[in-house]
């Protein structure tokens, strides 16, 4: 009678320390989606601040000043559930704009152009890195809490199930190559 006490107290404390680390495990998880959330905003944010920038100083044609201007001002503005709309345009923009090397050319010959086409040329290569941080982050914790342990004891508590940020974050061909060198 004693021993099986003794079994079903190792038991019970074995299967407790197994809940609390995952329970500590999703946590983990959870902090590293909101970092991995607020390192992409950041990127996000600069790649449309340096491109709104670039479209007011003059060193592109009216027309595509125009079409980067308002699309970054779109990414800048957008609300949550339109982010990934917004941001998908601002790629399309810049696309548009950036798709050819004689555009990037142009904007390196302007004053202070070589240091406006790097920085942008940065910002559009962190920008997809920075979403596959927080989507690999995603993955890993809806993972976690598809576990049964994990539905049945609840200790996922009340933290929103995570959404993976989906965008269309392909770089202009011209910016990509200038990335590289």
């Amino acid at each position: 009678m004693t021993a099986t006490l003794i079994w079903i107290a190792v038991g019970l404390f074995a299967i407790g320390l197994y809940l609390s680390w995952t329970a500590g495990r999703l946590d983990r998880l959870h902090a590293r989606i909101d970092a991995a959330r607020a390192a992409l905003d950041a990127q996000l944010l600069r790649r449309a601040s340096v491109a709104q920038e670039l479209a007011t100083s003059g060193v592109l044609d009216p027309a595509a000043s125009i079409v980067l201007y308002e699309a970054a001002h779109a990414a800048r503005q957008a609300e949550e559930e339109q982010r990934e709309v917004a941001e998908s345009e601002l790629s399309q923009a810049l696309r548009a704009v950036f798709g050819e090397v004689d555009q990037v050319e142009a904007v390196r010959e302007a004053p202070g152009g070589e240091a406006a086409a790097e920085e942008l040329a940065q910002a559009v290569r962190r920008v997809p890195m920075a979403r596959r941080f927080h989507n690999d982050s995603v993955r890993a914790a809806r993972a976690l809490r598809r576990h049964r342990a994990v539905r049945w004891f609840r200790l996922a508590g009340h933290a929103p199930f995570p959404l993976a940020f989906e965008m269309d974050d392909e770089p202009p061909t011209a910016l990509a190559d200038r990335a590289a060198a």
